[in-house]
């Protein structure tokens, strides 16, 4: 079945373009120029929304935010077009819950690979390439990863697909070190562009949302990140 795109872009030829593009590889489009179509759009639940940060009547940082704040769209990933392509930019960009970011101008093949890989990860938000159960536990965390949903002392949390499999991750691999380097190529599965510094951005607001839980995630300084063999209660 094909996956639904909702494309957010005040550009009339730039929007054609990504239309044209995505819909020859095989995906049914959404079309929204500015941010109050695309709150509403969203509303259509498409599969993933690919948002120009420079809109005409809101900031594309706000259409986010709102998007990930709302429970009929949160889970839906976020691609971020810009073009500011400064690190500080990037991390804002992850710090308001997008799955990726991707600096204009950029290549339509490079935008499809990115798509497919965001994808990749929303269907399987687990560990490729290891056993894991439907539910796991670790102490008082609790994964189920049939409905994709996360509790930590019976209260849930809403964790992007990013986060959950990178908390996945961690617990399916508890006590042994992770580089960084490692993180992205299992948890995020395309290097073109991705920095080291995405997954500390990504392991910040994973912790933030831990709560009192976040010690579990223990810092190798110069290496990556480990997470704590044994539950402390």
């Amino acid at each position: 079945m094909s996956k639904t795109i909702m494309i957010v872009d005040d550009e009339a030829d730039l929007r054609k373009l990504m239309d044209f593009n995505l819909r020859n590889a095989g995906f049914k489009t959404i079309l929204a120029e500015n941010g109050v179509e695309a709150i509403k759009l969203a509303q259509l639940k498409p599969d993933l929304i690919v948002l120009d940060l420079m809109l005409p009547d809101v900031q594309g940082t706000d259409v986010c935010r709102e998007l990930k704040r709302a429970e009929a769209t949160r889970d839906i990933p976020v691609l971020i077009l810009s073009a500011r392509g400064d690190e500080i930019d990037r991390v804002v960009g992850f710090e308001l819950g997008a799955e990726d970011y991707v600096v204009k101008p950029f290549s339509v093949r490079e935008l499809i690979l990115r798509i497919n890989a965001i994808l990749k990860r929303s269907k399987s938000a687990t560990p490729e390439n290891e056993a894991v159960a439907a539910d796991m536990t670790f102490g008082a965390i609790r994964i189920d990863h049939t409905r994709h949903r996360v509790w930590v002392n019976e209260k849930e949390l809403t964790l992007t697909a990013l986060e959950f499999k990178l908390l996945a991750t961690f617990i399916s691999r508890k006590g042994r070190v992770q580089t960084r380097e490692r993180l992205l190529d299992d948890v995020w599965g395309i290097d073109v562009g991705v920095t080291t510094r995405t997954v500390d951005t990504h392991v910040k607001r994973l912790r933030e949302k831990l709560g009192k839980k976040a010690r579990y995630v223990e810092t190798v300084r110069g290496v990556g990140y480990r997470f704590a063999e044994k539950p402390d209660g």
